[in-house]
């Protein structure tokens, strides 16, 4: 086959095509966004019928992906490391039940925090459900991981785990492709309640997991993507895990003096560990990320041998791995930095000129700051999570996907009067409406304002699963219809706007305002494709 320039995330896109999948299932996330865009234009889903459409969340995307499993099918999940949190019921219970059909899950991991929240590792999931993961150190592996992990998923009858980083999901490179396979036909499992986890029958297969666990470990060390690469210097064993290992590489293009192991699939190989260890006086673990590795290597070495790597302070403990901090730890002497020149002022994002949001955070903060003192406003993961910078710093919190109705409630429960809460159209689609339902059924005192872009567009314009719905769904979870109001974020309307969020925040109980006006990005570029 050809070989294709590819960004990471388009490699397991294009894997997963060439590899007969009959579904993607996603969540919208940087940086994993791409992966089913990809898929979504790519002509061969058109023609295949494979399901390419967006869920509402990560937990319905992976229901649906072990759904299609169920039916024998191959089917791809897709979300960044935090939406693993929200998938984490189905994905850890997808371990005991197992799959039929091929399913790979996909978490993109953002070290440094280039749009995230936190910088968790999501190789700790796949060790916590006990499944075969991968970790590809480059674009080629990436796509040979997924092209050759639907069978495996399937010859394991597990699912597997491919942790990306950010680095690798938004770089390119030349990528061959394997000819392309038909899709799986429709079939079931030979065994009726495999995937009915009533207690006795999630204790025998939880029991079955534990017993593969050794066949797991021999997987790893007869995979293609865990090597051993022995160097004369034997007072150093490096452990270089997924992308570490391209960082170590550019440091020693000629091949490294110490002795090597890379790591691209777990569980831990064992085997090609301990010969590391024998080895070798000091062993220092590259990791991009959390130390997995290096934690489980302490508890398998116990005392005697000493490992560094971020736990010690020889890399640092947040942020990513590079080359430098990688020649750092190895001792090699920095010839360069990435430093930004200091020429270079750095300018936080701001929401676009034109933004709905913009205006709606015009009008809700010169009449909270004016009228209510007392007030505080609950934000949420979006766009508008900008209203925390200036010119507005309108906002007291953003904590994760959903919470800004039910802090808003928690707060108002303590005694905050007004209590406000500012969603996405998006986003209260993904995890709102469950707070909503929260605040319905106690009637609490909150003013719920969601900002109603129309779009998915923090990730990119994508579509948002609540548009054209939002006062039915509100009305639906039991807001009095009255209390749902509708507003156009223009300046025009800025005296309309106060008016109506002074007399919802001076109704006692849940009201629901809906500033709504098309994303100015969006909206250009149906104007260029007209």
């Amino acid at each position: 086959m050809s070989k294709q320039l590819l960004l990471g995330d388009e490699a397991i896109a294009q894997a997963a095509l060439d590899a007969g999948l009959s579904g993607v299932y996603a969540y919208p996330g940087t940086p994993s966004t791409e992966i089913t865009e990809y898929i979504q234009t790519a002509p061969i889903a058109a023609e295949r019928g494979i399901h390419h459409r967006w869920c509402s969340n990560e937990k319905t995307a992976m229901e649906a992906a072990l759904g299609m499993s169920f039916a024998g099918k191959r089917s791809l999940v897709c979300m960044k490391h935090v939406g693993m949190n929200v998938a984490a019921d189905c994905f850890i219970n997808s371990a005991i039940t197992g799959v039929k059909g091929g399913t790979i899950v996909i978490a993109a991991d953002d070290p440094s925090m280039h749009s995230s929240q936190n910088e968790q590792d999501s190789r700790f999931y796949g060790d916590f459900a006990l499944i075969p993961m991968y970790e590809p150190s480059n674009q080629q592996e990436a796509y040979d991981m997924v092209y050759s992990g639907f069978a495996f998923s399937e010859q394991t009858g597990e699912p597997l785990l491919m942790r990306m980083v950010t680095r690798l999901a938004h770089s390119r490179s030349g990528v061959e492709r394997k000819a392309q396979q038909p899709q799986n036909e429709l079939a079931f499992s030979d065994d009726p309640r495999q995937f009915i986890l009533l207690p006795g029958n999630a204790r025998k297969r939880y029991k079955l997991l534990l017993q593969r666990q050794d066949e797991f470990i021999e997987a790893s060390e007869n995979s293609p993507y865990n090597k051993y690469v022995d160097g004369p210097n034997k007072k150093l064993g490096v452990i270089a895990c997924g992308i570490g290992y391209n960082y170590l590489m550019e440091n020693y293009p000629e091949g490294c003096e110490y002795p090597v192991l890379k790591i691209g699939q777990y569980p831990l190989p064992k085997k090609q560990l301990m010969q590391l260890v024998e080895a070798c006086d000091e062993i220092l673990v590259l990791e991009d990320g959390q130390p997995f590795v290096e934690k489980q290597l302490k508890g398998y070495l116990g005392i005697g041998v000493k490992v560094k790597g971020r736990l010690d302070g020889t890399l640092s403990q947040d942020g990513e791995l590079n080359p430098d901090s990688v020649a750092r730890a190895i001792g090699k002497e920095n010839k360069a930095e990435f430093a930004v020149p200091a020429l270079v002022e750095m300018r936080p994002p701001a929401l676009c000129e034109g933004c709905g949001h913009r205006d709606m955070y015009t009008v809700l903060t010169q009449v909270l700051r004016e009228e209510y003192p007392g007030h505080k406003v609950f934000s949420d993961i979006g766009c508008y999570t900008l209203g925390a910078n200036a010119p507005f710093n309108a906002i007291d919190s953003c904590v994760d996907m959903g919470a800004s109705i039910t802090m808003a409630k928690g707060a108002s429960d303590a005694g905050v009067h007004p209590a406000v809460a500012v969603i996405g159209d998006s986003t209260f689609t993904h995890s709102g409406m469950t707070g909503l339902l929260d605040c319905v059924n106690e009637n609490a005192n909150v003013t719920i304002v969601i900002s109603d872009n129309e779009t998915t567009a923090m990730t990119g314009g994508q579509d948002s699963a609540g548009t054209g719905r939002l006062e039915s769904i509100c009305a639906g979870i039991g807001v009095a219809p009255e209390h749902i109001r509708v507003v156009v974020p223009l300046k025009k309307n800025y005296e309309e706007m106060k008016q109506v969020i002074r007399e919802e925040i001076e109704y006692r109980g849940v009201s629901v305002i809906i500033p709504r006006r098309e994303c100015i990005q969006t909206l250009a570029r149906k104007k260029r494709n007209k």
